[in-house]
């Protein structure tokens, strides 16, 4: 028999504030939880819902010492553009603080002393890099070499940006200090250390026996590690940008981030209520839920359940509905290469529309495996669903009530067999709506709803009460009473996930607050009642919309590329003579067409200064109306041995260069010269 509770915790990842939110954030933590949050609220249920920015951290520090700036200028900076994005999603936190506030660093000091004085962590001296020149421990990203995998010379000490291999800072190969570029020495540091070895049974039988029914990659990625054997982890480290070590010998020293960030949700809860904050932390009666993507999952379902554990008085999660990767356009989002849709820049370009982004995403929800935001998708759930099938039924539905009922609800007669079995197909669903709610599954849920709208457009599609209304007036007044019954409905079904749209559908209803328990009812809506003015809910997107946001991305990619750029190695040196054999000269393109049956072909008949030659180039792709290559100059080998090529006699060779992103250039003279000037 389930536990029964009469409250729910929800906590949501706290985002790292070095950066602004993406769709990924979005799409893998924010929505979910808000959805699951809004959802309680309808249903009535006590219930809080707890964030903040994570502002502590290495990667923090590198940003600041390249901007030349302090530390809590960046955090300062990305908090409130952070909280400013969830605020215009409609991310209904109740309250999102920080990891720099007074009230966490004192909650957080706390919470490690509890722990020194019980004797609940090991200290270990062990070796690490220092810069002697900076005199400091370096921090993993702040050693950097050469990756021995892939030879890439800018790698950190954590991992390889270029191949992506996870890394330890001896692995590196000539390592330097990003700090003043010497090369670091190892010297012995101690550490204070939560020995996760001695948790292992206990966390095997809490996660892989009681709690089977966690979604399958969090339950498998557990085990996991489980079955690799805990070993000892760190929870201080060598920096001064952090919650200082509050023990003897931890001067210099800060908590982990690790250690620190989780805390959070606990001092953020005090914040926001210092008199009533353990109800919601120690009560047994309290349900915790953590909303997380799967990078956090061993922080969330391991290591802080054993610092809770430890500390001795905190409950621990009954679930950690944890996503996976939301990518972008095929490609992993990544915040360096800057691939990634910012939620800020979204809104600039889409104003108006958080609740199409939030429909896509949760449509897509990367649940239990990687999944792909794509412009095109993007623009078919906005048109084909959300226009054509929600917001034509809600439109249709008000606009008729006004055309024959001067915008008031009419009255509802004798129902028809079709009636009935319309109204039975939507009380039916609401058990199977609330069954994928309660069970984290999102996207199956916005299923269900997006089908009830669809069991809208049917009916009033099949009742056509436009043509009824030209003969049989109560019939007309019936139909049109169930249709804004259903829309009222909608506005219950689609609250969690659409909020912003369902805030107008009740304007256009002229009505105020709904709940949960009224979904299925069909006396929403009293007869006489004067509705609202109606507008169009929602409005499609056009193609240039969708085709300005691609070539953003390709300009990224482009950009990246040629960020990324490595010229090729030098080949082997040759004689001067050997070079002087080469006869280089400049022509001009007569005609230029496609090969025929070829994708990769271009035959160009050029004026080379003596007469008229035939050369093959494999370009095709990257000039698709080769016609407009007509009078330009090219450059060509003039005395390369000819060669027949699907049938045709090339005679010499076109040169290009490659360009970063692997495409090909047309070398030309910067100015006209005359057909077959050499090139010295």
């Amino acid at each position: 028999m389930s536990k029964q509770f009469k409250r729910t915790l929800i906590t949501a990842a706290l985002p790292y504030a070095n950066g602004p939110i993406h769709i990924g954030h979005l799409a893998g933590v924010y929505v979910p939880s808000d959805i699951y949050a809004r959802y309680l609220r309808l249903k009535g249920e006590e219930t809080l819902f707890v964030c903040g920015s994570d502002e502590h951290g290495i990667p923090i520090t590198i940003a600041a010492r390249k901007e030349g700036v302090t530390p809590q200028d960046i955090v300062d900076r990305y908090h409130s553009l952070i909280k400013k994005s969830f605020d215009e999603f409609g991310i209904t936190f109740d309250i999102y603080s920080r990891t720099t506030s007074d009230i966490h660093k004192q909650t957080a000091t706390d919470f490690f002393q509890k722990l020194y004085d019980k004797g609940e962590f090991i200290e270990q001296e062990t070796e690490q890099y220092y810069d002697e020149e900076a005199k400091q421990f370096l921090a993993d990203r702040y050693i950097t070499g050469t990756c021995p995998h892939c030879q890439y010379e800018k790698a950190y000490g954590d991992q390889c940006e270029s191949c992506g291999t996870s890394l330890n800072p001896t692995d590196l190969i000539n390592p330097k200090s990003a700090l003043s570029g010497a090369v670091p020495v190892r010297r012995k540091t101690k550490h204070w250390y939560l020995p996760l070895n001695k948790h292992e049974s206990w966390l095997r039988q809490w996660i892989l026996e009681d709690h089977k029914e966690w979604r399958s990659n969090v339950y498998g990625q557990c085990k996991s590690w489980l079955d690799q054997g805990l070993q000892p982890r760190a929870v201080s480290r060598d920096l001064d940008w952090g919650v200082p070590v509050p023990v003897e010998g931890g001067k210099g020293k800060v908590l982990y981030v690790w250690f620190d960030a989780p805390i959070g949700y606990i001092s953020n809860t005090k914040e926001l209520l210092p008199n009533d904050w353990e109800k919601w932390w120690k009560d047994e009666s309290t349900k915790m839920i953590h909303f997380i993507g799967k990078d956090n999952i061993v922080f969330h379902c391991i290591v802080f359940p054993a610092m809770l554990k430890a500390e001795g008085s905190f409950n621990l999660p009954e679930n950690v509905p944890a996503n996976e990767f939301m990518n972008l356009e095929g490609d992993k989002i990544s915040t360096s290469r800057n691939w990634a849709v910012w939620l800020h820049e979204y809104l600039q370009d889409f104003p108006g529309k958080q609740d199409v982004l939030r429909y896509v995403l949760t449509a897509n929800a990367p649940e239990t495996k990687d999944n792909d935001f794509l412009w095109k998708d993007f623009q078919a759930r906005n048109n084909n669903e959300l226009v054509a099938i929600l917001g034509n039924f809600v439109n249709r539905a008000l606009v008729l009530t006004q055309k024959y009922f001067d915008n008031k609800v009419p009255e509802r007669h004798e129902l028809t067999d079709y009636d009935k079995e319309t109204l039975n197909n939507f009380k039916s669903l609401k058990q199977t709506i609330e069954k994928n709610l309660d069970n984290f599954k999102f996207r199956e849920a916005l299923k269900d709803a997006m089908n009830l709208a669809r069991i809208g457009n049917k009916y009033l599609a099949d009742t056509e009460p436009w043509i009824v209304a030209k003969t049989d007036m109560p019939r007309t007044e019936t139909i049109l009473n169930i249709a804004l019954q259903i829309t009222g409905n909608l506005a219950i079904v689609f609250e969690p996930f659409l909020p912003f749209s369902v805030k107008k559908i009740k304007q256009f209803l002229n009505i105020d607050e709904l709940s949960w328990d009224q979904l299925g009812s069909m006396d929403l809506l009293s007869v006489g009642h004067e509705l609202g003015k109606s507008e169009l809910l929602f409005e499609k997107i056009e193609d240039e919309a969708i085709e300005l946001q691609v070539q953003k991305l390709l300009d990224i990619k482009k950009a990246n590329k040629e960020k990324e750029y490595k010229a090729q190695p030098i080949k082997e040196e040759i004689a001067f003579d050997d070079f002087t054999k080469l006869d280089l000269r400049v022509a001009t393109v007569l005609e230029c067409e496609r090969v025929p049956k070829t994708d990769k072909l271009l035959r160009f008949l050029l004026d080379d200064g003596i007469g008229k030659r035939t050369i093959l180039s494999g370009i095709a792709a990257y000039y698709p109306e080769p016609e407009k290559l007509v009078g330009k100059q090219v450059c060509f080998i003039a005395n390369l041995a000819a060669r027949k090529m699907r049938g045709i006699l090339s005679e010499g060779m076109i040169l290009s260069a490659e360009n970063a992103d692997g495409t090909l250039t047309l070398i030309e003279p910067s100015d006209k010269v005359l057909p077959g000037s050499k090139i010295n």
